[in-house]
């Protein structure tokens, strides 16, 4: 298995309680405190960031003029289901 790429070294500042959970994980399941932490934020980016993210692609897409009208959107739906209804 190929080791990750990895990044310059970060400084990060946490809280003390929270420190303590990572490094009780760590011990437990014998891996580091980098390794804990990396899983954490890969869990939080498949998560609640990457909701976030695609807020933003939408967001984004506004801005570009890339959406519809959600009343054409409604008289799209409606006409489909009278369609599928007859």
């Amino acid at each position: 298995m190929a080791k990750p790429v990895l990044s310059d070294p970060i400084a990060l500042r946490l809280p003390v309680d929270v420190l303590k959970d990572i490094e009780t994980i760590a011990a437990t399941s014998e891996r580091s405190r980098s390794w804990v932490m990396v899983r954490a934020m890969r869990y939080y980016l498949a998560t609640e960031g990457r909701e976030l993210m695609e807020i933003e692609r939408a967001r984004e897409g506004m801005r570009q003029g890339k959406f519809q009208d959600v009343d054409t959107l409604l008289d799209e739906l409606d006409a489909l289901s009278k369609d599928d209804a007859a």
